[in-house]
């Protein structure tokens, strides 16, 4: 499914093929990255999420199907490509005896142009750790270390794999900063992750890999709009109000109710038709609700529903004030 947003695509995937002896990996896999868009590609493990991230840089050849990235084949990967395609595996080797700056130098040297040292340093939240050995640092500061120097060369690609994994919150925060600069100044972000939060938060689109395929894939909005496969109606209500008719309301799952400090009771309702219940408790003058709102299942339970192919009903839903 889905529905493409319009520009300039940077990457363009056709019917898609991997197959290593007889068991495919990844089956007739379609989309497009756009021009300054930041796509998460999510998907259990065992999807094909790494080897689809191989074929799109140039390190494993499709069985069939195309690749096209900045109007060339990766496996080509001639100089000219690589600077313009920058990628942060999971995991790297560094020079230990290095320090974190003369690193990013080495790396900065690499390329005729590239982005000044320091301010690379200070994106990633490492300035003050500069004179530090690489082998001294601590496991986050490493993986702000990776994404320094895969930035310095001013790539118009980034491509990274699990960028988050083991970063504390402040880390995580210097991370998604660099992401949205780097999107913002006109740069595309591909990433693979496992935190439904953060591809909500950085990602314009994703898409979800399942079995080798190409589940969904779409704006986490849109995606949650369409496939969350449940909502929950909260409101508030006199202490003797009779619940009891809601539950035979058209879609109604499930009904908890707890007593305020004010002596009401707050009530929630689990429901497969949000809007349609929120506007029917609302209407219901022998409720008298107040405080209505309706909060949808997030990308985490999109996520879970289409991995198990089953809807999941423990979602932890944002909240959305109703109008009226």
């Amino acid at each position: 499914m889905g529905r493409e947003e319009h520009g300039t695509a940077v990457a363009t995937v056709h019917e898609l093929f991997k197959q290593y002896d007889s068991r495919t990996v990844l089956d007739r896999v379609s989309f497009r990255i756009l021009q300054g868009e930041v796509f998460g590609l999510l998907g259990p493990n065992g999807a094909g999420k790494t080897t689809l991230l191989e074929c799109l840089t140039g390190l494993r050849k499709p069985t069939s199907g195309s690749i096209d990235v900045l109007g060339s084949d990766p496996s080509s990967r001639d100089s000219a490509w690589r600077r313009m395609v920058a990628v942060q595996p999971q995991e790297a080797t560094l020079f230990p005896q290095l320090s974190v700056r003369e690193t990013v130098e080495l790396w900065a040297s690499f390329y005729e142009e590239h982005d000044e040292v320091d301010a690379v340093l200070e994106r990633v939240g490492l300035l003050e750790e500069g004179h530090q050995r690489v082998k001294a640092l601590s496991g986050g500061q490493a993986r702000r270390l990776l994404l320094a120097v895969t930035v310095i060369g001013r790539p118009r690609v980034l491509v990274l794999d699990e960028p988050a994994a083991g970063l504390d919150p402040q880390a995580k925060e210097h991370l998604w900063d660099v992401i949205r600069k780097h999107r913002d100044t006109g740069g595309t972000v591909l990433l693979t992750t496992h935190d439904m939060n953060e591809a909500s938060e950085l990602c314009d689109r994703v898409a979800v890999l399942v079995g080798g395929r190409i589940a969904a894939c779409d704006t986490p909005a849109r995606l949650v709009s369409e496939l969350a496969d449940s909502s929950t109606v909260s409101f508030t209500t006199s202490a003797d109000a009779d619940l009891t008719e809601i539950s035979t309301f058209p879609g109604v799952t499930a009904m908890e109710s707890a007593a305020t400090p004010e002596g009401r009771i707050a009530v929630q309702v689990r429901t497969t038709i949000g809007d349609q219940t929120l506007r029917r408790i609302a209407a219901d003058q022998n409720l008298l609700a107040t405080d209505l709102g309706v909060s949808r299942g997030g990308l985490d339970a999109v996520f879970r529903s289409l991995a198990t192919g089953k809807p999941s009903l423990d979602s932890k839903p944002k909240q959305q004030k109703a109008e009226h």
